[in-house]
């Protein structure tokens, strides 16, 4: 049976270089009071230079973990890398000195957070926070760091920029705060931008509006975007290929336009059905039965299998290999079959 790595090279499309960023069997634990949470079991992805990865998800499911983990800003302890690698332009980020990871942090590799209110710092202007990037990593003056402040919330619309510099946080709507995030991320044209839940709270309307802004970004500063979420209505027109993560693993990677158009595993299954369709007004809406399982004490087999319309023996009893088929890979037993219907 082939390993998860030769899995994915075995789905991923020819880039010449390879991937950017590569996460390898990927394990995150959080050591608690009531035992070790098993966040992270195994996850193996990558974002190839200039791709839109969508990671996909309930809540719980490991999404934001992973981001964290990339980023090195998981609280060490209580939480645990006992083993994996995150390569970053052929260098393991895990194992790399604190310094020089912090050098990438930032400058290679950003994220925009999903409570933009919280994430800003409430007693500054959004400005300032803005020009830090440049005082900071890029040494400008303060004019000139105001400048490029400017010049960025102009980048990401954000009307009257020159008048609304000095503005603070509380000052603005939720998805203009989203916008000053989006442009102190893109500050220091990194070459991956980890977007997690970035249009959470925001009306439909906005969210449409940042989405389209991340993909004119993208195409302007050539990076890779990976887009973390749990609704699939926001990446289909901007998303590459989608990982569908559940209970802290990768159960489905595809290209977008395959993911929709046929799962080939049960939980991708649930979440496409649980979309709301014009054509079925007045219908019950699809819901997956049950809840994601207990980290902490993780079913025996598929972890999926208690919510499993197509659960049989050996589900309950053998935790399937996320596998190649179809020019995609699936960790299910059945994947041929859910694929062939």
């Amino acid at each position: 049976m082939p390993s998860s790595r030769e899995t994915l090279q075995g789905v991923r499309a020819a880039t010449g270089d390879g991937p950017l960023l590569e996460v390898e069997d990927l394990h995150v634990e959080f050591h608690t009071r009531d035992g070790v949470v098993h966040a992270i079991n195994g996850v193996d992805l990558h974002v190839d230079p200039g791709e839109t990865l969508a990671i996909l998800g309930e809540s719980g499911s490991g999404k934001s973990v992973t981001a964290q983990a990339v980023m090195g800003i998981l609280d060490m302890p209580p939480a645990k890398i006992p083993q994996g690698r995150i390569m970053y332009r052929g260098r393991d980020l895990l194992t790399m000195p604190d310094a020089e990871r912090r050098a990438i942090r930032g400058p290679e590799i950003s994220m925009i957070f999903q409570d933009a209110l919280s994430s800003l710092n409430p007693v500054f202007p959004v400005g300032w926070q803005i020009a830090e990037m440049f005082r900071v990593h890029r040494g400008l003056n303060r004019s000139d760091a105001k400048a490029q402040a400017v010049r960025l919330m102009e980048r990401v619309k954000i009307p009257a920029a020159k008048q609304r510099v000095n503005s603070y946080p509380h000052q603005f709507s939720g998805g203009m705060r989203q916008r000053i995030m989006i442009a102190m991320a893109i500050a220091l044209e990194p070459s991956v931008l980890i977007a997690d839940e970035p249009t959470t709270a925001l009306d439909v309307t906005v969210q449409a509006q940042v989405m389209e802004l991340l993909g004119e970004l993208r195409e302007d500063f050539g990076m890779s975007l990976i887009l973390i979420t749990h609704d699939l209505g926001v990446v289909a027109d901007i998303a590459d290929r989608i990982a569908v993560m559940y209970a802290g693993s990768i159960v489905e990677n595809a290209d977008v336009y395959d993911l929709y158009r046929q799962p080939a595993h049960p939980y991708t299954e649930g979440l496409l059905s649980s979309i709301p369709r014009l054509d079925s007004k007045g219908e019950e809406l699809y819901a997956i039965p049950g809840l994601p399982p207990n980290l902490l004490a993780m079913p025996q087999g598929c972890p999926f299998h208690p919510r499993c319309h197509r659960v049989r023996d050996v589900c309950r009893v053998d935790e399937p290999a996320l596998r190649p088929i179809a020019g995609r890979a699936s960790k299910c037993h059945f994947a041929e079959e859910v694929l062939g219907e």
